[in-house]
């Protein structure tokens, strides 16, 4: 059997389909993984993916495209599968993936779907209302007759030997950028965490991507490792393999750290629920108002001056979260 999984958005939304990913992979003989050009680099590092199929959707992203008829030919002559699994989010529907995986000629498609899905999908579940997303996942999966096959945690293929960009000894790594503003801690702070975490002794590493080299720089100060733009992600995971810890927001890197099972301490914006997007299967501590008032609001930026969900948390708090962390580690 040939099966396609679907997720369409980010990196971090692809690594949370990684346990539905190998519960589909046991039963199949072929697994594509369909999904956006952010969630890519995430899709090849996932176990039991033999191939990864990119597309930029017009339903998904912070700026998609516009509906191009020649580039939807284009997917529908490149799907080939007999059972296909549509992965969203909670507040998404699957069904415009599902309208084009029927025009493909996709025999078996089940999603989440709270709208009436018509002759769209075989199996339309209804999720668990307060499911974190890799459970809700894994249950569609199971409800699709994808069993899970293993204790359902995050994974990635073990990152590459040799290459050590963060250099020798323990260290804890701050990931100081978001995919969304009002996910993120202030620079100031970011840079307050790296000083006060190497007075108290600590070796810090600063990550960030190829477009935040100038927060990365500014966050390590002159105290810190600066690997701001170093790194793909297959070294990514490897540097937040090596570390005690990771202090991150709510953004993709959070979650690879908890799929190579390191500890995180998350800045967690409450602009989407924790209960669904918190890092999954490894120790870590939220911090930031879960009450704010831009609590579910889903922002890009934050509505409230001040940005005072996160901002109230100071560096001593980090350092304090990270001491607990590392210790219970």
């Amino acid at each position: 059997m040939k099966a396609l999984v679907t997720r369409l958005d980010s990196f971090g939304d692809v690594l949370l389909a990684g346990p539905a990913v190998r519960a589909v992979a046991a039963r199949a003989d072929h697994v594509t993984l369909l999904c956006g050009p952010h969630g890519a680099p995430a899709a090849r590092l996932l176990p039991g993916v033999d191939e990864v199929l990119v597309w930029d959707s017009p339903w998904t992203g912070f700026r998609p495209p516009p509906v191009d008829r020649d580039d939807i030919e284009r997917l529908l002559a490149s799907v080939d599968a007999d059972a296909a699994l549509v992965l969203t989010s909670y507040h998404q529907s699957p069904l415009p993936t599902a309208l084009l995986l029927r025009l493909a000629g996709v025999p078996f498609i089940a999603a989440d779907s709270e709208d009436h899905p018509g002759s769209l999908l075989d199996v339309r579940h209804h999720r668990a209302p307060h499911a974190h997303e890799a459970e809700a996942a894994l249950d569609l999966a199971e409800a699709a007759g994808f069993p899970r096959v293993d204790d359902g945690l995050l994974r990635v293929l073990p990152p590459p030997a040799g290459d050590r960009p963060a250099g020798e000894g323990p260290y804890v790594v701050v990931h100081p950028g978001a995919s969304v503003p009002a996910r993120a801690w202030s620079p100031g702070r970011c840079a307050q965490a790296v000083r006060e975490l190497t007075a108290a002794g600590r070796r810090v590493v600063v990550t960030g991507g190829a477009g935040e080299r100038e927060l990365t720089a500014y966050v390590a100060g002159g105290r810190a490792v600066d690997l701001g733009g170093r790194t793909d992600a297959a070294q990514l995971a490897a540097v937040l393999a090596g570390a005690d810890c990771v202090v991150a927001g709510n953004t993709g890197p959070a979650h690879l750290a908890a799929a190579v099972g390191t500890p995180v301490v998350s800045l967690f914006a409450p602009v989407v629920p924790a209960e669904r997007w918190r890092p999954y299967g490894v120790p870590h501590l939220l911090l930031g108002d879960q009450d704010a008032p831009c609590a579910g609001s889903r922002a890009r930026r934050c509505p409230v001056p001040g940005h005072p969900c996160l901002d109230t948390v100071t560096a001593l708090d980090v350092v304090a979260a990270v001491d607990k962390l590392v210790e219970v580690a």
